[in-house]
C-alpha cells in the first residue's frame, strides 16, 4: 500500500523557467540536434540558446521588457517554435492564429494590449493590418533559408533599455486562448513554472529519451502543440520536427525522412492519416514509430484498433511495449 510520502511525491524538474531549461540541455548536450525542420540543417541545443539569449538581447534594445505582451503571428513551423521560447524568454508572448480575420485579431489585440506584433518581414497580412489599425508597433522577423531550422533576425525601432530582471518561475511565459467552443475566447496567463512542470510531467509519462524525436504536425499557438509536443521533447533533451502543419500527403514522406519516434495528433489527423494508409500502408508500417499519442478529443476506439494495425510493424521493430497515449492513459500490446 503507498505510503503518505508518495502520495505526496512531486516530480523533482531540474529546471523552473523556459531560459533554465535550455540552458540546462545547452549545456549537458550541447551538440545534439533541438529543431529539425524540412529543408533546414538541424538546429542544436548550444546554438538555440544562443540564439534566445542574443534574440533577447535585441528585444531589450528595443525597450522591451519582462512584463510587456508581444503578440506573435507566424505561420506554423521552426521560426514560430524558437520565436515563442525567445520571447516568452524576455517577455510574455502571445502566439495567435495566423488564419484569424482582421476583426478577431482587433479583438485580441484590444484584449491583450500588447507592445508590440512580431511578424514575417516582407508579407501582408490581417495581424500586421490589424496591428497598424491600433497604432501597435510591428517587428519584423526575417527568415535566412540557409540557417538552422528556425534561425532568424529581427529588426524594429530601438527604445530606451529596461532593466534586466531576471527570469522567475512565477513570470508569466505565455498567453493562449482557450479554444472558446462553448463561449467568446478566453486568455489563460501560463507561468514559467506551470509549463515546465507541465512539459516534464508528458516527458515522464511518454518516457521520452535523448535518442527520441516528434514529428509536429500541430499548431504551436494551442497547447497540445506547445507544451505537450515542443517543450515536453525539449525537457526531455529530445528533437522535434517542426512542420509546417498536418499535410497528409507530405505526412510518410516526413516519417522516412526524418525518423521521428512518435507524432501526437487530434483524432480527425489519426482519420486522415488512416485514410491515406490506404496508399502507402507499407511505408507506414515500417516507420519505426515508438508510441502515437492522441488528445484533445476521445478517440474512437475503431480509430485506435485501426491505428495499432498500421504502424505494428513498425512499433515492433521499436519496442516490446507498445501503444497509443489517450487522453492520459497507456494502452498497449505485444509486438
Amino acid at each position: 500500500m503507498p505510503n503518505e510520502r508518495s502520495l505526496d511525491a512531486r516530480p523533482c524538474v531540474p529546471f523552473s523557467c523556459l531560459p533554465h531549461l535550455l540552458e540546462h540541455q545547452a549545456q549537458r548536450i550541447p551538440d545534439s540536434p533541438a529543431i529539425l525542420a524540412p529543408g533546414r540543417a538541424p538546429l542544436i541545443y548550444s546554438r538555440l540558446y544562443q540564439h534566445v539569449e542574443k534574440l533577447g538581447r535585441a528585444l531589450r534594445g528595443m525597450g522591451i521588457g519582462r512584463s510587456d505582451r508581444i503578440v506573435v503571428v507566424l505561420p506554423n513551423g521552426p521560426e514560430l517554435a524558437v520565436t515563442i521560447l525567445t520571447v516568452s524568454a524576455s517577455a510574455v508572448c502571445a502566439p495567435l492564429n495566423p488564419a484569424f480575420g482582421i476583426e478577431e485579431l482587433v479583438g485580441y489585440f484590444a484584449d491583450l494590449r500588447p507592445r508590440a506584433l512580431i511578424a514575417q518581414a516582407g508579407i501582408e497580412s490581417h495581424a500586421r493590418r490589424a496591428a497598424l489599425s491600433r497604432g501597435i508597433p510591428i517587428i519584423e522577423l526575417l527568415i535566412a533559408s540557409e540557417a538552422e531550422a528556425g534561425l532568424f533576425a529581427i529588426s524594429g525601432d530601438q527604445g530606451s533599455a529596461p532593466s534586466e530582471d531576471p527570469v522567475s518561475a512565477s513570470d508569466t511565459a505565455v498567453l493562449l486562448p482557450t479554444s472558446g467552443t462553448t463561449s467568446r475566447p478566453k486568455i489563460v496567463q501560463q507561468s514559467h513554472a506551470s509549463i515546465c512542470i507541465s512539459a516534464y510531467a508528458h516527458s515522464a509519462a511518454l518516457a521520452l529519451k535523448e535518442t527520441d524525436r516528434c514529428l509536429n504536425v500541430l499548431p504551436l499557438f494551442h497547447g497540445h502543440g506547445l507544451h505537450a509536443t515542443l517543450v515536453a521533447s525539449l525537457a526531455a533533451g529530445a528533437s522535434v520536427v517542426c512542420t509546417p502543419g498536418f499535410d497528409v500527403n507530405r505526412f510518410s514522406g516526413w516519417l522516412t525522412a526524418f525518423q521521428p519516434t512518435w507524432y501526437s495528433a487530434v483524432p480527425t489527423i489519426h482519420q486522415a492519416i488512416l485514410t491515406q494508409a490506404q496508399h502507402d500502408r507499407e511505408r507506414l508500417a515500417n516507420s519505426g514509430l515508438r508510441f502515437v499519442r492522441s488528445s484533445s478529443a476521445p478517440l474512437p476506439p475503431r480509430v485506435f484498433a485501426e491505428l495499432e494495425r498500421t504502424f505494428e510493424s513498425g512499433f515492433g521493430r521499436a519496442a516490446n511495449r507498445l501503444g497509443c497515449l489517450d487522453h492520459g492513459r497507456t494502452r498497449g500490446f505485444a509486438a
